[in-house]
């Protein structure tokens, strides 16, 4: 049998479950990871006191300007992230919510990620001699290519470790600058044949490069609304979906010849 309630007392009922939700929300954790802008680096440069790129069997050139790779920071797979957490983030162009499946993979332990995002990197490192090497008529068995970046994993460094090495065995193919002289930063993942792929969080990475200096920020093209979303005042996109147009892209930015790609 059911009894009827007065509607203070039924609101009043339901409220103390709804509240009960809230409380438990607010300081249980969720299945949530918080990101910011993270470490930028030259690969034209050094990185902790050693070459990023080292090139053997062929002559380099010196370059001027930078190529700085992207990176955000995120935090740790196993940490609390809470409903206040999520709550204070989702305000701020500065940090972003991200699912955790979406940063970490799923079902892994700490470690087990690190392996894996060290994999990524070797994988990345390996793809972007090929194709560099492979864009530049060049062979592997008489060129060898060291890629060095510490502390840092994944794929998404490849293009700029692609564009590097080019810069570095043959600048913009007429004796200038790939880079014109700029600060050029960029995020893309690549592969042997030249392909340019998504990474994800390019609306931190922009405000990364911005702040360490650069200019000019290479997307991929299918994720220029996101980069477009918190976009630096003074930093321009370029959108690529190849190694080729990348290259393209920036000798006609250099050599004001040409057109140039926009988000």
């Amino acid at each position: 049998m059911l009894s009827r309630l007065s509607r203070p007392r039924a609101v009043a009922v339901c409220a103390l479950p709804v509240a009960a939700l809230i409380a438990t929300a607010a300081f249980a954790p969720l299945p949530f990871s918080l990101a910011q802008p993270g470490l930028t680096a030259n690969v034209l440069g050094e990185n902790k006191g050693t070459p990023v790129i080292t090139v053997s069997g062929a002559p380099t050139r010196d370059t001027r300007g930078q190529l700085r790779m992207t990176t955000i920071e995120a935090t740790n797979p196993d940490a609390r992230v809470s409903l206040g957490d999520v709550i204070d983030s989702w305000f701020r162009t500065d940090q972003a919510v991200m699912p955790r499946d979406a940063v970490y993979p799923s079902g892994q332990s700490v470690k087990e990620i690190e392996r894996h995002n060290t994999d990524e990197m070797v994988k990345s490192q390996d793809a972007a001699t090929e194709a560099a090497l492979k864009y530049l008529h060049l062979s592997d068995k008489k060129v060898k290519v060291t890629l060095k970046l510490a502390d840092v994993g994944g794929p998404s460094a490849g293009l700029l470790f692609t564009l590097g090495i080019i810069d570095k065995l043959n600048g913009d193919g007429s004796d200038g600058d790939l880079t014109g002289g700029r600060t050029i930063a960029g995020t893309g993942t690549i592969d042997a044949d030249g392909d340019v792929g998504a990474v994800g969080g390019v609306a931190l990475k922009t405000q990364a490069a911005h702040r360490d200096g650069a200019t000019v920020f290479l997307v991929p093209k299918a994720e220029c609304s996101d980069a477009k979303a918190e976009l630096p005042k003074g930093l321009r996109l370029i959108p690529v979906t190849t190694l080729k147009g990348a290259v393209s892209s920036l000798t006609a930015l250099e050599s004001g010849k040409g057109s140039v790609p926009g988000c």
